[in-house]
């Protein structure tokens, strides 16, 4: 890079150098990272396809792409979009690009993103739980919860969130906001865990609103409809012949949908016989990697 950036984003990249081996990447190819966030697996990959190749990152979060394009200034050959992955295909249109050789997905969310109080995704943050990678489009969470029925509340908890506790949550939550409103990420992760059993509380390693948390995230976000569109239409349609595609998932719903595409036989490849993860040195210095799977796998 010509210039360091202005700004140093705190998210570190999870699983960069195993995702270079299964991206076999390339000097002169085209790469779009669907993912962006703040540049990190952005950086290395612009390094191998040098610059000949072409970088298309993509990311529904303005501040994501923000520190992007600061991380990314030296590089000339990057083309930064604010838009979903799974509007991959009109983006290529728009960037007239016809096929591209490589994508990558990195579907957690950025350290820099839970630090982000304004939109709530800390547990402590006495912002509004927002949640949206987008403010500008969709709902923010903390009025899914005013307006949802409590079965509305345990299906969503129990399907998104995978919440063992998901009824006694959504009775919790309705019957705390007839008295007072619901709104801050504090407020509302101290409504979850007063209604967890102290005994659950006391054998879990994680903030027992996490779970709820990750839920309202994929609602407000349509996050597995997105995936789901992606990876039946807008990738494939999108990566020539012998591409491949990465995707690093940090939950088992996404790691379902994934695996499931994969599978195709008439479209894909498998390179991964089974979800490559974060060596023990990794976790120890990144612990966010703890739960991340790469899957890959090349199209036809």
């Amino acid at each position: 890079m010509d210039n360091p950036p202005k700004v140093f984003p705190i998210h570190r990249p999870v699983l960069v150098r195993e995702v270079l081996e299964l991206l076999d990447l390339h000097s002169g190819e085209s790469v779009v990272d669907g993912t962006v966030g703040a540049g990190g697996h952005s950086r290395e990959i612009l390094k191998q396809i040098g610059s000949k190749g072409i970088l298309l990152g993509l990311d529904r979060d303005p501040m994501m792409l923000n520190l992007a394009s600061e991380v990314l200034q030296g590089f000339s050959n990057v083309r930064l979009v604010a838009s979903s992955y799974a509007n991959l295909t009109s983006v290529l249109e728009e960037q007239q690009i016809a096929k591209v050789d490589r994508v990558l997905l990195d579907l957690g969310l950025s350290s820099d993103q839970l630090a982000d109080e304004s939109r709530g995704f800390g547990f402590e943050s006495d912002g509004d739980l927002d949640l949206r990678f987008d403010i500008s489009q969709g709902q923010p969470a903390w009025k899914l919860l005013e307006i949802s029925t409590e079965k509305q509340l345990e299906i969503l908890f129990r399907e998104y969130g995978e919440e063992r506790f998901s009824k006694i949550i959504s009775r919790r939550f309705v019957e705390t906001r007839r008295n007072r409103s619901l709104r801050s990420a504090k407020d509302i992760a101290g409504c979850i865990v007063a209604a967890i059993p102290k005994s659950a509380k006391q054998k879990s390693e994680k903030n027992p609103a996490t779970r709820i948390f990750q839920a309202l995230r994929i609602a407000v976000n349509n996050e597995l409809d997105q995936l789901i569109q992606a990876l039946e239409n807008d990738i494939p349609n999108s990566l020539v012949s012998g591409g491949i595609v990465a995707v690093i998932s940090f939950h088992s719903l996404e790691d379902r949908i994934v695996k499931q595409h994969f599978r195709d036989k008439n479209r894909w490849d498998i390179l991964t016989s089974k979800p490559v993860q974060a060596s023990q040195i990794e976790i120890k210095t990144n612990p966010r990697s703890r739960t991340a799977k790469l899957r890959a796998a090349r199209k036809k």
